[in-house]
C-alpha cells in the first residue's frame, strides 16, 4: 500500500467556483480510485486567488513570501498534480500563467499532471491542448493522455464525468509506476538545468575549465 501526496492547483478566481469545482472532482476520484486499489491520497489544494498579492511580488520583485513559499515546496513534495484555470480572452488565466512561470524550470521535473480548464462556451476546448500543453512540455512534466475541459453546457452531460474518470485513472497509473522518481532519482543529471535551479547537483559543474575563469573575470590558461 502507498501514500500518494495530490496537489490540486486551482486559478479561479469566486467562490464557489467551477475551476475548483473541476479540479475537486478530478482529485475525488483519484482518491476513490486509489482507494480501490489500495492506496491512499493526501490531497493539497492551492487556491491561486488566496496567493495572488505574493505572486505578482514574486513577479516583480523575485521575493518569495511564506504562503507561496508553503505552496512551492508542496509542488516540489507531490507525487502527481491537478491543474485548473479558467479561460479568459482564449487564453489560460493570467493568474495560473504567472504562477506557473515563477517556479524553478526542475521543480516539476518528470511529474504526472492533468491538465483542466473551464470556461463559458465550448469555443475555448482547444486552450487546454495548445496552451496548457505546451507550458507543462516546457516544465518537462509528465502530462496525462486525457485533457479536461467544462464549458456551461458540459456539466450535465456524463461523457464529462467519462473523461474525469480516465483522466484520473491515467494520473493513479503514472504514480503508481514510480516513473517520476526514478527519473528524478537516476537520470537527474541528464537534463540540462539553470545554474543554481539543480537542488544542489549543479555543483558537479567544473568551476576550473577555461571559459567559466573567463566568465567570472580571470583568464584562461
Amino acid at each position: 500500500m502507498s501514500t500518494f501526496k495530490v496537489v490540486a492547483v486551482s486559478a479561479g478566481t469566486s467562490d464557489p467556483s467551477s475551476t475548483r469545482l473541476l479540479a475537486d472532482r478530478v482529485a475525488q476520484r483519484v482518491a476513490a480510485l486509489a482507494g480501490e486499489r489500495k492506496h491512499s491520497v493526501e490531497l493539497r489544494v492551492i487556491d491561486l486567488r488566496e496567493l495572488a498579492t505574493e505572486i505578482t511580488t514574486a513577479l516583480v520583485s523575485q521575493l518569495t513570501g511564506p504562503r507561496l513559499t508553503k505552496a512551492i515546496e508542496a509542488l516540489g513534495e507531490a507525487d502527481g498534480l491537478i491543474v485548473s484555470t479558467p479561460v479568459y480572452k482564449a487564453g489560460a488565466s493570467g493568474l495560473f500563467t504567472s504562477f506557473f512561470q515563477i517556479l524553478d524550470n526542475d521543480l516539476l521535473i518528470a511529474k504526472p499532471i492533468v491538465l483542466a480548464a473551464t470556461a463559458g462556451t465550448a469555443r475555448h476546448a482547444l486552450v487546454v491542448d495548445e496552451q496548457l500543453r505546451g507550458l507543462f512540455a516546457f516544465m518537462r512534466t509528465t502530462a496525462v493522455p486525457t485533457s479536461l475541459f467544462a464549458s456551461t453546457e458540459d456539466w450535465s452531460d456524463p461523457a464529462l464525468t467519462k473523461r474525469i474518470d480516465r483522466a484520473a485513472f491515467e494520473l493513479l497509473l503514472l504514480m503508481e509506476s514510480g516513473f517520476a522518481k526514478q527519473v528524478r532519482g537516476e537520470s537527474w543529471q541528464n537534463y540540462q538545468h539553470e545554474f543554481g535551479s539543480a537542488g544542489g547537483t549543479e555543483l558537479s559543474i567544473d568551476l576550473d575549465s577555461d571559459l567559466m575563469r573567463l566568465a567570472t573575470g580571470g583568464s584562461a590558461k
